[in-house]
């Protein structure tokens, strides 16, 4: 019997009906850490490696014009914000805070209250209040000196809040009664200029992308260093919230431009939301990444008297600076230490 043969062009076109339904394999990284490059003036599809929330540009809602009325001609607006993610969820920027209703740590050095102490040796810290968390506990006293602004909680209980939330920059003392084993968890931020962006007025660029920096010296012999746990929850601005990539709890922005990107008004955000009970003794933030230590340079705090003025309860207590991994663009960071 002869072979009835298909004719070529039938052929062809069943091949090609295949391969459109076949399913398209995943490309493979190419172990980069360059970010695509991308238009920032126009919306990206969230395709994150990370699920954080996206916004881009600025928030369009100022919810609180000024935290801080202060006189001295450094001082920064301390404004709050809101914004809409593409997810359709609402996010404070640059972070929801207590500044409004949280006892204020006494001060060190602050401008704002013309308190400019010279040195450790001209604060009379017997005046100083004490918080008390355990009746039982031992009277603890703290120093810090927090880029922009901190909250303190020990074991739980919210201790003080910054007296200034953005600049001059200022250094505070806190005292409370506490007994081991001993938490503490601080919510630290970066304050911004442009809400919702990240950035400030600096360095000759209305987009600056300011830094962090947190340190603190307890006299229970608590310090900051690398044994922290630290995490980012708001991290701006970005060219291209792709260059964040997430391994579990690691939120890593190394791959994004830190050096004032070129986004200006149209930079990106993204926003992680902050566990309810983040600051409790009973949180477990074994996944978090452990702190990661920054010079003084690095901070820029040699020419600032709130800091200098104070250096040895700091330096000489071998307390060092931390934040997480990205001092530039992490501008909401959760640390925490519990001490045995």
């Amino acid at each position: 019997m002869p072979l009835k043969l298909t004719p070529l062009s039938s052929v062809i076109t069943v091949l090609l009906m295949s391969l459109a339904c076949a399913p398209t394999a995943p490309l493979e990284s190419t172990g980069s850490d360059a970010s695509p490059t991308v238009d920032a003036s126009e919306p990206i599809s969230p395709g994150l490696s990370s699920p954080g929330s996206i916004t881009q540009g600025y928030a369009p809602t100022t919810t609180i014009e000024n935290l801080l009325v202060c006189s001295m001609s450094r001082a920064r607006v301390s404004a709050l914000g809101s914004i809409t993610a593409t997810d359709g969820t609402d996010w404070v920027v640059p972070a929801a805070n207590n500044f409004e209703i949280g006892p204020k740590a006494a001060d060190l050095y602050n401008e704002c209250t013309q308190t400019t102490y010279e040195n450790i040796q001209a604060v009379d810290l017997e005046s100083i209040p004490i918080v008390e968390i355990d009746s039982d506990g031992e009277i603890i006293t703290g120093y810090i000196f927090a880029d922009n602004y901190f909250e303190l909680y020990v074991n739980g209980e919210l201790v003080a809040v910054d007296p200034v939330p953005f600049t001059p920059f200022n250094s505070s003392v806190v005292r409370f009664k506490a007994k081991a084993p001993i938490t503490y968890a601080v919510k630290l931020i970066d304050w911004e200029e442009n809400l919702g962006l990240g950035t400030e007025s600096n360095r000759g660029t209305d987009y600056h992308p300011g830094d962090g920096g947190f340190v603190a010296s307890f006299s229970d012999g608590t310090v900051t260093d690398a044994s922290w746990k630290a995490q980012t929850f708001y991290i701006a601005p970005l060219e291209n919230p792709e260059s964040v990539r997430e391994n579990g709890l690691v939120r890593d922005s190394s791959a994004a431009n830190a050096n004032n990107p070129s986004c200006d008004e149209s930079c990106y955000a993204l926003h992680y939301p902050v566990p309810e009970d983040w600051f409790s003794e009973s949180f477990d933030a074994a996944g978090w990444p452990e702190a990661v230590t920054y010079t003084n340079a690095a901070v820029g705090v040699d020419n600032k008297p709130s800091y200098t003025n104070f250096s040895e309860i700091f330096i000489g207590a071998e307390a060092q600076f931390i934040w997480s991994s990205n001092l530039v663009l992490d501008n909401l960071v959760l640390v925490r230490k519990t001490v045995e």
